[in-house]
């Protein structure tokens, strides 16, 4: 099951991107994650109502209380940085560096949780997913200077939040019902991206967010929902060094669905690398 819910979490990860991309055409991009937090947050907990785990909140230890709320400001702050790169940037460029999380992230696992089964296939499969990440974000030369010198700085900053959101989440979780531990971090998610939208005097533009790119947050958001609840369930209870690199393969859908909405092809390079990244995360899947 948990290696089912991580290929579910993979498919609305991938839809999210699009849809966020989408929704942050004209919208500012800081505004544009305060809004969709709104939206996986009552999301969130409807599903801890719809599983009756609202009861259990009073059983959640100190520690499992703080490692969640950790991870609700790193995940904060990934969304942060991940849209403000996609805003700017090619989004075929930017989900491949956002996506090196994935590498920090199966490392950790490895030191942090001695997941150390199969450790030569998980670390050949790494390399080839920097390998891979490596191939896919190489410079086209009809990139404008904005692009150039913005988007590769918020691109890295969402990786590495990323991937120490999956490491504290891990702890956070232990013991305590996933969706209501999803729930939990969003509220922390939710105050810091308002906190970062008042503090840059961004409120004002709330009212000033097209109805059309408000629906694409909007939907966003509750892709991101259904994401973080399959996600964080298959990260309770499967192997985090494999759970992570699955989920990450969302990048899948999300190129196929640029090329569909926005017209983004990969170069041969970048479809390489693609494919080196592919074989990379189901190589850790299959030998788990």
């Amino acid at each position: 099951m948990w290696l089912f819910m991580a290929v579910l979490s993979r498919i609305f990860a991938g839809l999210t991107s699009v849809l966020a991309k989408l929704g942050i055409k004209k919208t500012d991009s800081d505004v544009a994650t305060a809004v969709r937090t709104i939206v996986v947050l009552i999301f969130s907990w409807i599903m801890v109502f719809v599983k009756g785990s609202f009861g259990t909140i009073g059983d959640i230890s100190a520690k499992s209380l703080l490692f969640l709320v950790l991870s609700g400001l790193a995940t904060g702050a990934s969304w942060i940085c991940y849209f403000k790169a996609l805003s700017v940037g090619n989004i075929n460029k930017v989900v491949p560096v956002d996506k090196s999380s994935t590498i920090i992230s199966v490392l950790l696992a490895i030191v942090l949780f001695g997941e150390t089964n199969n450790l030569g296939v998980k670390l050949f499969g790494t390399l080839l997913l920097a390998i891979g990440i490596f191939l896919m974000i190489e410079k086209k030369r009809t990139d404008n200077k904005r692009e150039k010198s913005t988007w590769l700085p918020y691109a890295v900053g969402s990786a590495v939040f990323a991937s120490l959101t999956s490491v504290l989440a891990k702890i956070g979780i232990s013991g305590v019902e996933s969706n209501l531990g999803t729930a939990i971090r969003t509220i922390v998610v939710l105050i810091m991206a308002w906190v970062i939208v008042a503090i840059k005097g961004k409120t004002g533009l709330v009212k000033e967010i097209d109805s059309k790119e408000l629906k694409f947050i909007c939907l966003s958001g509750i892709a991101t929902g259904a994401s973080w609840l399959c996600y964080y369930y298959a990260v309770q209870n499967g192997i985090l060094s494999v759970v992570v690199p699955i989920d990450k393969l969302s990048i899948l859908v999300t190129i196929a669905f640029s090329y569909i909405f926005f017209g983004e092809k990969l170069s041969k390079k970048s479809a390489c690398g693609l494919a080196l990244m592919v074989v990379g995360t189901l190589a850790m899947a299959l030998y788990r």
